[in-house]
């Protein structure tokens, strides 16, 4: 299976690869239902991604990581989302909008606080920037923080977000000049937990990646040091801009992963399902279908790994990035669609995974820039080089 994947693979990122699909088959397959009926991890799970050093593969040696890319994220994410798409998305959000920007950004102290445990699946992350008000538009950004003696004073609310609850620290995007227009004027400031002044509300009950907390944030004179400042005081935006592109492609690896998983599925099903006399294999309404979805798959994956490389060789991606994410999140919604057609009536059955699947890939096509955003973004590129 995936010969050509394999042949872009170098043999760490194989063994990357191959351990994270172990942990995923051993460890979340069976009670991946089971998580989706209770919209919550089991105890323990990111110790147990922590342990396994599947958390620090893109994070420096000297904060207990391993060092290595973009294309190692990118593996352990798709094999995640083989058989849980709302495990995948929790750890995207950690390692990736919510170690990224302090790898880059946060000063030696804050990395040392914080990365280790991150690495180890004890400081869970959380990045904070959607609002009831906005979504796509960062710069309808309302929620401030206003800088009283040593400590910023932050007050707003933020909606949709991942890991709340769940969290030990938070990336929150504030107006620190109230005067700037747009999304400008915008700082990023690290929330502990346990912070006074911070609440995090009731979690959304969703159509999709149930197991995954999405919930809002509450900030009432919420008070921390202003050593938590990350990056540049004003210049939040940047830092959101240039982890977005790398989003964008791990939203596309976790959505190749569900669709991997669904077709699996679905294989599995027609090899089994007898209809007049012979496996629903031998007719071509069901193999023909198959193909299709296989191929979809493996475009979207060697598309994916390819945007991943870029990345790595420190080249310009943003416009591989969105046409990735445009391509594998609609390819993952058709696949898991076709994969419940296979199944008849069985395939809305949540005892048979595929409607999970389908429910979860959804909201693929939402996160990091909606479909149509994504095409925005592609035509700009194009239009700009024809």
């Amino acid at each position: 299976m995936n010969k050509f994947a394999d042949f872009m693979l170098d043999e760490d990122l194989r063994d990357v690869r191959d351990l994270a699909r172990e942990f995923s088959d051993k460890e979340i397959a069976p009670i991946a239902l089971e998580m989706d009926r209770n919209h919550e991890f089991p105890e323990g799970m990111f110790e147990k991604l922590g342990e396994l050093g599947l958390l620090g593969t893109r994070v420096p040696e000297e904060y207990g990581g391993l060092g290595m890319g973009v294309l190692s994220g990118v593996l352990v994410l798709e094999e995640l989302a083989r058989n849980s798409c709302s495990l995948a998305i929790s750890v995207q959000s950690h390692i990736d909008i919510g170690m990224g920007p302090l790898i880059r950004h946060a000063t030696e102290e804050q990395k040392q606080m914080i990365l280790p445990g991150a690495v180890e699946g004890k400081n869970i992350l959380s990045f904070a920037l959607t609002e009831p008000q906005s979504g796509s538009d960062a710069g309808g950004t309302i929620t401030h923080a206003v800088l009283e003696g040593d400590e910023w004073v932050i007050n707003g609310s933020k909606s949709w977000i991942t890991n709340a609850g769940d969290a030990k620290y938070y990336l929150v995007a504030c107006k620190t000049d109230r005067e700037a227009k747009g999304s400008k004027g915008i700082s990023l400031i690290l929330v502990p937990s346990d912070a006074p002044g911070f609440e995090v509300g009731a979690k959304e009950v969703k159509m999709s990646v149930r197991a995954s907390s999405t919930g809002q944030l509450f900030f009432s004179d919420c008070r921390v040091p202003k050593e938590n400042l990350v990056g540049e005081l004003h210049r939040g935006l940047p830092i959101f801009l240039e982890g977005l592109d790398e989003g964008r492609v791990m939203v596309s690896a976790f959505s190749i992963g569900g669709a991997q998983g669904a077709l699996e599925r679905a294989v599995r099903y027609a090899k089994e399902r007898f209809a007049f006399g012979k496996p629903i294999t031998a007719f071509q309404g069901v193999s023909f279908k198959i193909a299709e979805m296989a191929q979809k798959v493996e475009i979207a994956r060697c598309m994916c790994y390819n945007v991943a490389k870029l990345a790595d060789a420190g080249l310009p991606f943003s416009r591989e990035a969105a046409m990735c994410k445009l391509y594998a999140t609609e390819m993952a919604d058709e696949v898991c669609r076709d994969a419940i057609q296979i199944l008849g009536a069985n395939g809305i059955s949540e005892e048979y995974d595929v409607e999970r699947f389908y429910r979860d890939v959804k909201m693929m096509t939402i996160g990091e820039g909606t479909s149509e955003i994504n095409k925005m973004v592609i035509s700009r590129f194009v239009l700009d080089e024809y």
